[in-house]
Parts: C-alpha cells; structure tokens; sequence
C-alpha cells in the first residue's frame, strides 16, 4: 500500500474516533455510580467502589409528579433537571431527564443543550416549540403540541417551548441524551455573561444603538432551573 493511502486511512480511522466521541462514552461495566467525593478530576465522575453500591444509588425521591411553583420565575417556566449530580447511578449511562412547569403564557426560553438530543412528551396542556438550523439557513421547525405529543431537539439547536394558552398551566417530560446536557440559555449568555461582553459587539451583531444593549444589559437575566 502507497504512503499516500496509508495516510487516508490513518485519517479516516481518526474521524470515526472523533465521531465515536462525539458524546457521552458507552459504559464499559454494568454501571459506574458517582463518587462525588473523590478528589479525582475525571471527565464525568469517578467510579463509586460497586462493593459499596446500593439501591439507593439509583434512587431519587424527585417529587416529579409535583407541580412546582412558577410564579417567581421571570420567564413562566421552571425546569427541574435529574442527571448525575442529582442521582449518581446516572454516570456514564448517558441519559438524563426533566419535568419542566409553564406558568399561563409562560416559556422556556430559546437555548441549546451543547451534550444532548432532547425528546420532549407533553403531559398536560399545549405546548408551541421548535427549533432553528444552523446556519446558512437558520429554517425554524415549529409545531403546536397537545398533551401525549412529543417532538425532538437535535442537539446543540437552539429550541424553546412557549404555553400560549392565557389561563392553563402546561408540564412536559423531557429525556435528554446525556448525563450532564448542559443548557445555554440564549439572553442570558449574550446579555448576562460576566464580565459583559462590549456593547459596541453587541451592537454590531444585533445592528442596534449602544443604548439598547446597555439597556439590556442591566436586566436581571434568571435562570430557570430548579
């Protein structure tokens, strides 16, 4: 075999690798509980020792089937998020879930999962959500949804979910395709980083007056995870 294709296969080789990688890890055990008390710095969590494993590492009394108080919320959304931080037994499983509670006219608003794939099943109310491509086309897909309907999130798309009715609350499950999604809530990273990003960027990038950018800029941004 030519050096030359010696050379395309150690490349291709390394773009099924980087491809493989592209998210959380299969485990290559039964499971691997979190130690979230080792000093150990590892990408995820340490393995718990499985002779001290039990049950309740898989457990969580999560109160799902509670509604939970959007009230306070600026948004009209709280999100509760159960991945490895909140239940150990999720560490490199790659899986995570959420309930998510909207006020009347309340929203999650536009942000991406930068680790995870979202399915979303409404469980009760309505629901108009969507997603937006990247560019060049930026195509927004978009759908009502009624309880029992479930619609996906590719990852790291920016999406939203918006209750439009005036005087319902909605609640929605989600599944998310890794232990630690993440979620970069869109107003709140460009509006709200510390320190501030320059007004004369943002003003550039959104092609309006400097004013309206400071004016932005020192509104709470709140987070609504739970």
């Amino acid at each position: 075999m030519a050096l030359s294709s010696y050379f395309l296969l150690a490349v291709l080789l390394a773009l099924v690798s980087c491809l493989g990688n592209a998210s959380d890890p299969s485990p290559l055990q039964d499971f691997c509980v979190a130690d979230r008390h080792s000093p150990v710095k590892v990408n995820g969590f340490v393995c718990k020792d499985p002779m001290a494993v039990n049950a309740d590492d898989f457990f969580k009394a999560a109160n799902l089937d509670k509604p939970k108080n959007t009230k306070d919320s600026k948004v009209g959304s709280i999100v509760t998020l159960i991945n490895a931080m909140e239940l150990p037994g999720l560490n490199t499983l790659g899986i995570s879930l959420a309930r998510i509670d909207y006020a009347p006219l309340g929203e999650n608003p536009p942000h991406t999962h930068p680790r995870a794939t979202e399915i979303l099943t409404v469980l009760e109310g309505t629901l108009y959500v969507g997603f937006v491509t990247s560019n060049p086309n930026n195509t927004l897909f978009a759908k009502v949804l009624n309880k029992g309907d479930v619609f996906v999130f590719p990852q790291g798309l920016i999406h939203f979910q918006f209750n439009p009715i005036h005087d319902k609350p909605a609640v929605a499950i989600a599944a998310l395709s890794s232990q630690n999604p993440g979620a970069i809530t869109i107003a709140n990273a460009v509006f709200g980083s510390k320190p501030p990003i320059s007004d004369d960027v943002l003003a550039k990038a959104f092609q309006v007056e400097k004013g309206t950018i400071d004016w932005l800029q020192a509104q709470f941004w709140q987070d609504n995870h739970n």
